[in-house]
């Protein structure tokens, strides 16, 4: 125990101390054997950083190299920008450690916020230098204080978009009591209508949300089926509430209707969508919204519930994933990556793009969805890419992950906003 504080220690000084030198001008050259630039792999590229920008990135006889360069040479790996995590829970750790009810009805707010400390930290040791966070899950809007502690150099941790709270209508989630007149805490804020809606909207905005994230449906049907939630009207009001700050609405969706009423609403993008249709990822092609899957978080959970994958037949749930996966990919619905990370083990993001590559999709389409397509539907304009002018988050990883798409666990390297954290 510690070694371990020492360790924690030491990484707090040494994020504070590298934030502090952010802004010297020094380069670094980088020499991989090939650079996946966010959309296409060359060979026989290099990629200067200077400061905490991409300077320069292109065929080696174009890049003119300062003198006082640092050069790296990374033989055997594939330089690519920082990934990006589409969907992820900060504050939620695996349920088979300890069940999403009792995480929000017995870990102290202190508790939750020590653990996304160390989840932050691992998710950007393993590659990923920006995550989505959509939902606090009943810690308030402690996501902000997070990504300002991780902003200051207090802790080490990817960019945050957080979500803070998420919003929910009135009764369709939990935790849930078998005593009617139970008050528990709720895992997101209950809101509906015209005022309400749009004084929970504003008022996470007050709070410091760069998303708003709102469940479209719930798993509060008769006899516990999912079913819609907020009305089509609600879910417009609350995209044009969002979006007159600039801000973008995330949506939980799994049921179809649920799925048409946020398409229709023109909401940025659709968590889940387990039960979508090819006539629903049409009409979502069709409006422009993208899709973040979520496989691995339903494969966790058929794994905690006992099915041993390989093994026994796929669960209908997976099996359900993997046709509305592939239907989407046939509709040619733009695919964010982003795994419901916290379900299953933080830092063990990539678990999901090796699932979206055996559902269906070619590896380098994996990674463009973790990297560029991320960045342009989370609107990042700065990120996501290796080009100059770029934030100089950069990920080196053993081997072609355009070959095969594990290579994505093998970080050896990893920089974040031009300081060097692996």
């Amino acid at each position: 125990m510690e070694k371990f504080a020492l360790i924690c220690l030491l990484l707090s000084i040494s994020s504070g101390y590298l934030k502090a030198q952010s802004n010297t001008s020094t380069y670094t050259l980088f020499k991989p054997d090939r650079v996946f630039d966010g959309r296409d792999m060359h060979t026989g590229w290099w990629v200067l950083v200077h400061g905490n920008q991409i300077e320069a990135a292109g065929p080696s006889a174009q890049i003119k190299v300062p003198a006082q360069a640092d050069v790296k040479v990374l033989n055997g790996m594939t330089l690519m920008p920082g990934m990006i995590e589409g969907h992820s829970h900060l504050f939620l750790h695996p349920y088979n450690e300890t069940s999403w009810n009792d995480q929000v009805l017995t870990e102290s707010r202190a508790e939750r916020t020590a653990r996304a400390v160390n989840h932050a930290r691992e998710t950007l040791l393993h590659g990923f230098t920006t995550t989505r966070e959509l939902g606090t899950e009943g810690a308030g809007y402690d996501d902000v204080g997070l990504k300002s502690a991780i902003d200051k150099g207090v802790v080490l941790g990817p960019r945050i978009i957080t979500a803070t709270r998420a919003i929910v209508a009135t009764g369709s989630y939990g935790p849930r009591s078998t005593v009617a007149e139970t008050i528990l805490p709720q895992g997101a804020e209950e809101a509906d209508g015209t005022d309400g809606l749009t004084r929970a909207i504003r008022s996470q905005i007050g709070h410091g949300a760069d998303v708003i994230k709102l469940y479209a449906d719930y798993h509060w049907g008769l006899n516990n089926q999912s079913a819609p939630t907020f009305t089509l009207e609600e879910l417009k009001l609350a995209v044009q509430v969002a979006g007159s700050s600039g801000r973008t609405v995330a949506v939980h969706s799994s049921t179809a209707e649920g799925m048409r009423r946020a398409t229709l609403a023109g909401v940025t993008t659709i968590e889940h969508g387990d039960d979508g249709t090819p006539e629903i990822f049409k009409l979502m092609k069709e409006h422009h919204v993208a899709l973040c899957p979520t496989i691995a978080a339903d494969e966790a959970i058929m794994t905690y519930r006992g099915w041993k994958k390989g093994i026994d037949p796929e669960p209908e749930r997976v099996k359900q994933k993997r046709i509305s996966f592939t239907q989407a990919l046939k509709a040619g619905v733009t695919i964010c990556f982003g795994g419901d990370v916290g379900v299953f083990p933080h830092g063990d993001n990539a678990r999901e793009l090796l699932l979206m590559v055996e559902y269906g999709m070619k590896p380098i389409d994996a990674l463009r969805s973790a990297t560029t397509i991320n960045a342009e539907v989370f609107r990042l304009p700065q990120l996501g890419q290796i080009k100059s002018g770029f934030l100089a988050d950069l990920v080196a990883v053993e081997g072609n992950p355009a070959e095969d798409i594990k290579a994505v666990r093998a970080i050896k390297m990893v920089m974040k906003d031009g300081l060097m954290i692996k």
